[in-house]
Parts: structure tokens; sequence; C-alpha cells
């Protein structure tokens, strides 16, 4: 992908984004979009306080692991229903973003700087982790989306570096999104000892991710297996990796909490760099 710092205002540099996504096709049922009202609010009004439009979107979703970094190319991406029990209807929902293989281009290019290769699949498509947040965001799905995987070693270190590589990109017009959730322990929701530990965990988190020195910012998410009650909060740690990916490419902006919400009885939040 080509600079597109030239069709952007100068010194626009985009913030990124850890979005806490929820459970499943959540906004297209209207019991949960209910219980999910400030998630559907927050990421409604997200976009207004941007510098401007992103050219396109590169989201890191806890949904997409692979044995090497992946990176979507697909000029129309398909939809990726993973997801089971829902309603027939949430089977059916479309996202009509375009991809951009100029982007995942672009991305291969940055990683091969730093010498990680990345493979390219051209048939990986939006999951829920992708188009749940993004059709609250940007419901008219008029910027490309590219979608770039966890790998599956779960390694925070190298996704750390792997953020850090893809930084320039949030001067070029994009804007990175690592979508997962602060609290991901699939046997705890809904059950009322689950509260205490979603809280410490966050807490952790918070206090991690708001660091005004980002060596020590960083160090503490590296560490977060020390965490309170981390492998109760995150028995599988995909859904936190992209957080790493984003705090990577956050590199000396600060982060803060930009919202939480207590839905199936857990706390879970939401982080921005920049």
């Amino acid at each position: 992908m080509k600079s597109t710092t030239s069709n952007m205002k100068p010194n626009i540099r985009f913030p990124t984004l850890f979005i806490s996504h929820g459970g499943g096709p959540w906004p297209y049922i209207e019991e949960l979009r209910q219980r999910f009202a400030v998630t559907e609010a927050e990421l409604a009004k997200l976009p207004a306080s941007f510098p401007a439009k992103p050219k396109a979107i590169l989201v890191i979703t806890g949904h997409w692991e692979e044995p090497q970094f992946t990176v979507s190319t697909a000029q129309q991406p398909p939809m990726v229903y993973d997801y089971f029990g829902f309603p027939e209807h949430t089977y059916h929902v479309q996202y009509p973003a375009s991809g951009s293989p100029e982007l995942a281009k672009r991305v291969s290019e940055l990683l091969a700087l730093t010498g990680v290769s990345v493979l390219e699949d051209e048939q990986r498509g939006f999951d829920h982790g992708t188009f749940v947040p993004l059709m609250l965001m940007y419901p008219d799905a008029d910027i490309p989306v590219v979608l770039l995987s966890m790998k599956t070693t779960y390694d925070p270190l190298e996704h750390i570096k792997l953020g850090e590589a893809i930084a320039p990109l949030r001067d070029e017009g994009v804007l990175i999104i690592g979508s997962g959730l602060t609290y991901h322990n699939m046997r705890g929701f809904g059950r009322p000892a689950s509260l205490e530990p979603s809280v410490q965990f966050e807490q952790y988190l918070y206090e991690a991710v708001t660091n005004h020195d980002p060596q020590q910012r960083n160090q503490a998410l590296l560490d977060w297996e020390q965490a309170p009650c981390a492998r109760l909060v995150h028995p599988r740690e995909d859904h936190l990796i992209p957080l790493m990916v984003v705090a990577g490419a956050a590199g000396d902006s600060i982060g803060e909490r930009i919202f939480t919400d207590a839905v199936f009885g857990v706390v879970m939040a939401s982080y921005r760099f920049g």
C-alpha cells in the first residue's frame, strides 16, 4: 500500500484500538442489543473522535490464528459465521466492505523489513470479531478492511513486535483495531463468581495500558499471567493477544480506557492508544 499521507492532512496519526467485541452476533438480536447498550452507544460515537475518516482498517481479531502470521488479500471478503446456536437470520447478515490487496501488500512489506515473513489468504473473510464492531462504527461499510492473523504460539512478545512493525500504518491513513475481550472464559459467563475475577484482571490491564512509560506498559502486558485471576479469566489467551499487537503499534502513545460494559455477569473493557 502506497503511503496515503499525501491525501491526509499534515501530521495526522490514527490511534490504535482494543475493542471488547462481546458475544456472537449480538447487534442483530434485540435482547442482546439491550444488554450491550453501552458498547453499542460507545462504538457508534467513536469515529467522531478520530482525526479523519480512515483510508482503510486493519483488524487483528481473536477469531483468527495461524501457525504463521497471515494477511487477508480478498478484494471482496466473504462472511464467516463463526458462532453456534443463534437465530437463523444471524447466519445471513452481511457487512459488504471491500478488502484491500494494496494494504495487505503494505503489511507484508513492513513485516519483511523486520525479518518476519507473512502468508497470504485470499479466502479469509469477516468473523464476528470483525464485523460486529465495524458495523457499529462504520455501518455504511464504505472503508476497505484487511485482517491480520495472530500466531498460534500466542507469544506476547512476538505479537508486540508485530504491532511495532506495522506502526507506520498509523501515519498512512490506516486505523488498527485489535478485537477481543478482556474477559473470555466461556464457562464463567453468567456466573456470579466471575464478576470479581473479571474486575481484578481488568484493573491489572488498566494499570498496564495507562502507564505513561511504554516500556513498562509493554512489560506488564508481557507479564499478564502474573495478573490476579489471569488464567481464570483467560484459559486461552486468544481474545487477549490482539491487545498486545495494538500496544506494540501504539509506540509512545499513551493508553486510555475508553469504556467498560458489564454483560453476562462480567466486566468488559475497551482501550485506545493515542
